[in-house]
């Protein structure tokens, strides 16, 4: 069914708007995909605060223009959908890609858009391989706490070295005595 100009224009700012807030827009080929699958796609992406929407080529051809992001849908062919999270950008990717390989499913990015840089399907791909944002923290954390406390143990060996020789010497003296 085709939809009346007044729907396409609210589907259009809605477009721009998600565009506008997320940090991380990713977009997919869904073909292949049953109902059943992209429900509970969109379930699993829910709960860690991603949307799932299915577009069409045109309107988001439209909104990107409007954002200055052409490269994002410059190459788009066939069913698209749009992946956006406004909390951490690598997650729409990440999230997709753990999807997609648990269920056995093959994988097709088209483009995405990153705190507001596009990136091809390549890129992606390997961003979608990162970690995610807490663990690259912690991660960061840890490699800086590592080298303090390897320095902390390091600094406190000649103190812990003239404590056994002062209780060697005690031994000794009250050997003698």
């Amino acid at each position: 069914m085709a939809l009346s100009k007044d729907s396409k224009k609210e589907i259009l700012q809605d477009l721009i708007a998600k565009l506008k807030e997320s940090t991380g827009v990713v977009l997919t080929d869904y073909q292949g995909m049953n109902v059943a699958q992209i429900n509970s796609l969109r379930n699993e992406l829910k709960d860690e605060k991603v949307e799932f929407k299915v577009v069409k080529n045109t309107l988001l051809e439209k909104a990107s223009e409007e954002l200055n992001v052409e490269d994002l849908t410059k190459d788009l062919i066939g069913c698209t959908a749009m992946v956006f999270c406004s909390d951490d950008g690598v997650a729409p990717a990440r999230l997709l890609k753990e999807y997609f390989k648990k269920n056995k499913l093959e994988l097709k990015f088209k483009s995405g858009l990153i705190d507001g840089r596009v990136f091809s399907p390549e890129k992606i791909m390997e961003i979608a391989s990162l970690p995610s944002k807490d663990v690259l923290i912690a991660q960061m954390i840890n490699g800086v706490k590592s080298p303090l406390y390897s320095l902390a143990f390091i600094l406190q060996w000649p103190l812990r070295g003239l404590i056994f020789t002062l209780e060697a010497v005690k031994r000794q003296k009250e050997k003698a005595s």
